[in-house]
């Protein structure tokens, strides 16, 4: 950013060809008067910059970047390309993308297209071309912002040109049709391939698909949404080389993996909705700004999108309460963002998301949402000393979008959440006030205390091996149920499940045995009713576990709890081997309640770990940022922290 960029942004989009340019002039005193240092500006423009092919028309975004670099607003432009015109899709019909049972989307909603299409990449570089010529020496640009939500519509096509992209991206990860045959397993159901070209996407067949083929078309889905964002960054960087480039994620959005994405971006931004009315919304969201923070290895991000209020796509769609848009907000910044910005600047009158709320409300500037906004932006303001530093976290999560695909897949023993069961860690951890990053399987670890691995279910050779050295290190690394079951192909891990972390976790899986349930694949944050075992050896005595369940043998292992009923009844459940100053757990089901609380107490305990609070209180977030403590209560009554006050949805920030 430049030498005026103000610490903390604040602002959000802003849309104004929805308006008649009579208003614009009231919108930029309304920004000075709220605060705002930084609006996205024409996310879905391009009908407006291109109402013909090839006729081009800046002159209104000429006009109202004037406006609001006179305001002293800044400008994070963006390319337009989020949302074809209606002329594309009539003149080249082919770019309309093709659903898995076959059927071809139509106009009349956004991002009504194929990714692999080069008809639609060819015309949005050429728009991005025309955009970076005109405002690459604007003096008003501070960012750019590129296509907007990739695959949140349309993550994967199964269209004629996604077939042949398809083929030609398994060419260059396999080079030959045989690899693929042996990556894929296909002597199997007789599905061997004689060339590329015998291969298509996997659309809707008889039964179960080939588990190869189906992790393999989620990686290149995620690959081909990169490479139109590619297309685009190549042009701006060609343009403007010292502006900073963004594109605009979704938190835990499974359809394309972040990690690989947030080495495209100079600074991670993400879009964030919790739901005002689920209890667990406030530890889901943190969850989700601690991924975002550790994308780019600490760096602080940008809150791109939020809702002042309501938003308009839930079945009933709750306002925030009083209060509640500032602590969310203050969430993000005390978990390292640097911008907090809104979805978006007016509500709008007509079209699909007239009832989302926005910083303007359709009753106007008397209203609660105004005065927050209003308040929020002048609070952000006295933070200026906290913008660029990092948050320290000793305990790590490790997190893998190919283990997400799989556990999506059928035929599996059982159908588990994969976000769920990474949840299920993070929200305990939460609760301790326990601060968290989160890592990749083959990250260095080397300066975290406590590694927890929950569900890896895909894991290469040499992930599996990463995990099994930072606990031979002196790491206390703490393994879940369903991890290192299959490799990165989908095979059977070699040697048996878990791999190469069988010697160091001192255990053997057997066989499996889920528990019965109707829904195991329920998505965080809503709770879900499930049935429960029991734990037997934990300091509570007997405790509850949900969810899962199995065969193990505790080859070189303390027995720390096993299960209380049942076939599996004296069984390990719970393991525990030394080593080194460090140890390796391996715990075989989901212990809830006390049987968390019990597992959590052992575990932070040998490694040294507190949280921030030495006492936390229920539903308290405490968080270190910059010098800062930020004491966030989310509850409904007022509360005693450390002989601190803090009121119903307050935020108390003080030194650390």
């Amino acid at each position: 950013m430049n030498d005026t960029t103000p610490a903390i942004w604040y602002g959000g989009d802003y849309n104004p060809e929805q308006w008649p340019e009579e208003i614009w002039d009231e919108d930029v005193r309304l920004m000075q008067q709220g605060g705002i240092s930084l609006v996205s500006l024409g996310i879905f423009s391009w009908a407006k910059l291109e109402p013909r092919e090839g006729d081009f028309d800046f002159a209104w975004l000429d006009r109202i970047m004037a406006k609001l670099h006179e305001g002293g607003v800044r400008i994070d432009l963006a390319t337009a390309t989020a949302s074809p015109p209606p002329w594309l899709s009539h003149a080249y019909p082919e770019v309309l993308p093709v659903t898995e049972t076959g059927v071809r989307l139509q106009l009349g909603s956004r991002q009504q297209y194929c990714p692999s299409s080069p008809v639609f990449r060819r015309l949005a570089a050429r728009l991005v071309q025309k955009i970076a010529e005109r405002y690459s020496d604007h003096p008003g640009l501070e960012l750019w912002h590129i296509g907007n939500e990739y695959g949140c519509h349309v993550s994967h096509c199964y269209c004629e040109v996604s077939a042949e992209a398809f083929r030609g991206w398994l060419r260059a990860r396999y080079g030959t049709v045989e690899a693929v045959n042996a990556a894929w397993g296909t002597a199997f159901w007789s599905q061997n391939y004689g060339t590329f070209d015998e291969i298509h996407p996997p659309s809707a067949a008889p039964t179960f698909r080939n588990p190869g083929q189906l992790l393999d078309f989620d990686r290149f889905s995620s690959d081909e949404l990169l490479e139109c964002y590619r297309t685009e960054l190549a042009v701006l960087r060609a343009a403007t080389p010292a502006v900073p480039i963004t594109t605009n994620f979704m938190g835990l959005f499974g359809a394309a993996d972040y990690w690989k994405w947030a080495q495209e971006v100079d600074v991670v931004s993400d879009d964030s909705y919790p739901d005002p009315a689920d209890p667990e919304s406030p530890a889901y969201a943190a969850m989700t700004r601690d991924l975002m923070r550790s994308l780019r290895g600490g760096q602080p991000w940008l809150l791109m999108e939020q809702a002042p209020s309501a938003v308009n796509w839930r079945r009933r769609n709750a306002p925030k309460r009083p209060g509640q848009m500032r602590a969310w907000s203050l969430q993000a910044v005390a978990r390292g963002a640097d911008g907090i910005l809104f979805f978006q600047w007016r509500q709008s009158v007509s079209g699909a998301e007239k009832f989302h709320s926005g910083l303007v409300p359709h009753a106007g500037t008397d209203t609660r949402v105004w005065r927050e906004v209003e308040a929020l932006g002048a609070e952000l303001k006295s933070l200026s000393s906290i913008a660029g530093s990092r948050v320290e976290a000793r305990v790590a999560i490790v997190m893998e979008w190919d283990s997400w695909w799989s556990l999506n897949q059928d035929a599996l023993p059982a159908h588990l959440s994969y976000v769920q069961s990474i949840y299920s860690w993070y929200r305990e951890l939460w609760a301790r006030t326990v601060t968290v990053d989160f890592v990749r399987a083959t990250s260095d670890l080397s300066g975290y205390a406590v590694v927890v691995v929950p569900t890896l279910f895909t894991a290469s050779a040499a992930a599996l091996g990463n995990l099994a050295a930072f606990a031979e290190a002196g790491g206390h690394l703490v393994v879940g149920y369903q991890s290192g079951i299959t490799d990165e192909t989908t095979r059977i891990t070699a040697g048996g499940y878990l791999g190469a972390l069988q010697e160091t976790l001192g255990v053997r899986v057997e066989e499996f045995a889920p528990f019965a349930t109707a829904d195991l694949a329920a998505s965080a944050p809503a709770s879900v009713e499930l049935p429960t075992g029991v734990l037997v050896g934990l300091a509570s005595g007997e405790t509850p576990a949900t969810v899962w369940a199995e065969y193990l043998h505790a080859t070189d292992a303390e027995v720390v709890a096993t299960f209380g009923h049942g076939d599996l009844a004296g069984w390990p459940a719970i393991t525990r081997r030394a080593t080194a100053s460090g140890a390796a757990w391996y715990v075989a089901t989901q212990p809830v309640g006390s049987g968390m609380d019990d597992l959590l107490d052992r575990v932070l305990g040998d490694a040294g770990v507190t949280g921030v609070l030495a006492a936390p209180v229920a539903g308290v977030e405490a968080v270190r940022r910059g010098g800062r403590l930020f004491l966030i209560n989310h509850g409904d009554t007022t509360v005693a922290v450390e002989g601190i006050t803090v009121e119903p949805r307050g935020v108390h920030i003080g030194e650390a």
